[in-house]
């Protein structure tokens, strides 16, 4: 299995948990596999993107440091874009772009609570369901009336896009990204080497 390779897109104003999640779990599994399967090619090699290398401020202040730019990142197979406070990436053309040009060569981009605006703002999700933060639900159905906005939802899965609900449901989504990609037992070993309950969304199955 080729490595999966990972771009976290990271902002300033992002959530917190919405980046680091998903950047535990793919970090985690990647882990995993390599003590299960000595020898074999990383699983999944997991970078941060920001629209330049200077420390990202999250929400409530704690400071990221990015691996690489967006102008300098190189294609991936994954795109998870966080949410947050999201006004700014909204308002910026090369941030909005960015995630258009990735998400048209990634196999799958995923988004976390808000981060769907940016999807549906990026022409990502133009129609259809997706899923975001329950207190931001009426919000984008508002903002983006062709989509149909699902509540009570951890995450939908559409194939290529994959939205979630907020914060922790990225956690979720991220460990059923992980059982897409190498198989249900990954996953659940995944879940609990973090003592992690893994909260999996019925509708979805």
């Amino acid at each position: 299995m080729a490595t999966c390779r990972v771009a976290i897109l990271a902002f300033d104003g992002m959530e917190a948990l919405d980046f680091a999640g998903p950047f535990e779990v793919f970090t985690t599994a990647a882990r995993v596999h390599a003590r299960q399967r000595p020898g074999a090619a990383p699983l999944l090699a997991v970078s941060c993107v920001a629209r330049s290398l200077d420390p990202v401020r999250a929400r409530a202040g704690l400071r990221v440091l990015p691996d690489v730019s967006l102008a300098a990142a190189p294609p991936c197979d994954w795109l998870v874009v966080p949410g947050g406070v999201v006004d700014a990436p909204l308002s910026c053309a090369d941030t909005l772009g960015w995630i258009a040009r990735r998400a048209g060569q990634a196999q799958i981009t995923a988004s976390v609570c808000t981060g769907a605006f940016l999807l549906a703002a990026a022409g990502v999700v133009r129609d259809g369901p997706v899923t975001t933060h329950w207190e931001d639900a009426a919000a984008l159905r508002a903002r983006f009336p062709v989509l149909q906005v699902l509540e009570g939802r951890r995450w939908v899965d559409r194939g290529p896009v994959v939205t979630s609900a907020g914060i922790s449901a990225g956690i979720d989504m991220s460990l059923h990204l992980i059982e897409r990609l190498a198989g249900r037992a990954l996953a659940e070993a995944t879940a609990q080497q973090m003592d992690y309950r893994w909260i999996e969304d019925a509708a979805a199955a």
